[in-house]
């Protein structure tokens, strides 16, 4: 085996080991934050040089295209989580278990990316949910973010458990917890999976993946999750761990229950209208940021589901690029709001909403950057070009105009339509903020933005543009990852 495909799994993992030694034995606790960083940049480096293709451990794990696009928002994600985090909790005594966490939360969404087993896709997803529902709950003084660990641990662990059922009847099934196997058994038994075994743990599994990937009616924790736990912690909820329910619903889903394609098909276009106009709607009314951002998420989970309804190598590829700039825009805008929020604090140690949309009035004349790159983010969501936002929608709706066409399908143009529209209704929400930002009178003093906020957020302004105007490479990258499902 050629263990240097997984090289940024044991470097992770190393790291984190140590950090945690680190800890007892550093009295000034703030390096460890610079270590994490530089680790996880180290990680990065090693994914994108990462060419070859291998399997490890009895073909439970894969190091393929999709595993690697994949891995890359994780680490990305958990990257610019942590660069914020050094400005944070740089008064936390607890920095060694929190970055500890962050890392193997990472960890284990990359072994999500690369499982090619139903066992090892389990135990990534249980990895790498133990250690967030800690880090939701990691402000323990805080009531809100000891809420929103809970909430989340609660129905966090009725989607293991219906996730689990699911596989387990996957299992029975095919005889085997192999992904490759299980599709081959399948398709020399269609009638097996479409069996009412079949179509049970069909309604298991888009339950139990739905609850990760925050879709209507699975979405009822995002809300106070995202706006308990602390900012950066809800940037990488939101960005992060939510994609492990979409590439193992790629890996499962599309690729080991294919019979099923066509009742998968129905149920995902009818979720994903549900989830993006449900989203959109209830994001109008909020004045809490976070909340606000938490239902927008629901909203792109519904874009990304689309990917689903007509499964094709196109639709694929642009759900991964939807994904992927999504990482960076609500990452970078969770992050923008955890800096209004220290902003606040500073004037006022006793201030509560800290995310409130009137302590955004004037952001542009008291926080210049963190103004301008959370107008970015709000636009490339709601898919203004150029943007990574515009480029996944671009992908992935223009994929199923084409099935449309093709198939001279009424109900598939329906589908567009209606994601156009929904992304058009999330202009409203969006621009409210801009308009706070940039006409409103400032509501504070000016106070000096921290270092390595300025470096989280603009990095991913630097991320969401690169996509837009120089789409190529990634698109590229994205139909290699899809051709991975053989679809």
């Amino acid at each position: 085996m050629n263990l240097l495909l997984l090289a940024p799994e044991i470097l992770l993992t190393s790291l984190g080991l140590l950090l945690v030694l680190l800890g007892l034995l550093v009295k000034n606790k703030n390096v460890i934050g610079y270590i994490s960083a530089a680790g996880l940049f180290a990680a990065l480096i090693l994914l994108i040089g990462i060419k070859g293709q291998d399997t490890f451990f009895y073909e439970a794990l894969s190091v393929d295209p999709l595993s690697q696009i994949f891995k890359i928002i994780f680490v990305v994600v958990s990257l610019l989580a942590v660069i914020a985090s050094i400005s944070y909790f740089k008064d936390n005594r607890n920095q060694d278990e929190y970055h500890f966490l962050i890392l193997f939360a990472t960890v284990g969404m990359m072994v999500v990316a690369s499982a090619n087993d139903l066992v090892a896709l389990f135990v990534g997803f249980e990895l790498a949910s133990m250690a967030t529902y800690v880090l939701a709950g990691f402000e323990k003084k805080n009531p809100a973010s000891l809420e929103a660990a809970l909430k989340y641990f609660l129905v966090g662990s009725v989607s293991s458990a219906l996730m689990l059922f699911g596989l387990s009847l996957v299992y029975g099934l095919a005889g085997s917890t192999n992904i490759p196997v299980i599709l081959e058994v399948f398709q020399a038994d269609p009638l097996m999976a479409t069996s009412s075994l079949g179509v049970v743990a069909m309604v298991f599994l888009i339950a139990g993946f739905g609850f990760k990937m925050a879709l209507v009616p699975f979405h009822m924790w995002a809300p106070d999750t995202y706006e308990g736990a602390p900012s950066v912690v809800s940037a990488m909820l939101a960005a992060g761990s939510k994609k492990m329910g979409f590439v193992a619903a790629f890996k499962v889903l599309v690729l080991a229950l294919v019979a099923l394609r066509m009742d998968l098909q129905v149920a995902f276009a009818v979720l994903a209208v549900i989830t993006m106009t449900y989203g959109n709607i209830v994001a109008i009314s909020q004045t809490s940021i976070k909340r606000m951002l938490a239902y927008s998420s629901i909203a792109q989970a519904g874009y990304i589901a689309l990917a689903f309804v007509v499964a094709t190598q196109l639709s694929i590829a642009g759900g991964i690029l939807l994904a992927l700039g999504h990482a960076l825009m609500k990452g970078g805008a969770f992050i923008a709001v955890a800096l209004v929020g220290y902003m606040v604090l500073s004037d006022n140690k006793n201030a509560r909403n800290t995310d409130h949309i009137d302590n955004f009035a004037g952001l542009a004349q008291r926080a210049p950057i963190t103004a301008f790159s959370l107008a970015v983010f709000f636009l490339a969501l709601a898919g203004i070009p150029p943007s990574a936002g515009f480029i996944g929608k671009f992908v992935l709706f223009y994929s199923i105009t084409i099935e449309a066409v093709s198939q001279v399908s009424g109900w598939l143009l329906l589908i567009v339509v209606i994601a156009i529209l929904n992304s058009a209704l999330s202009i409203y929400y969006y621009a409210r903020v801009i308009r706070y930002m940039y006409v409103l009178p400032a509501n504070g003093v000016k106070i000096h933005e921290p270092a390595p906020y300025v470096i989280a957020i603009v990095l991913a302004v630097i991320g969401t543009i690169l996509i837009g105007v120089y789409p190529e490479p990634f698109v590229r990258m994205a139909l290699d990852a899809a051709s991975v499902l053989g679809v």
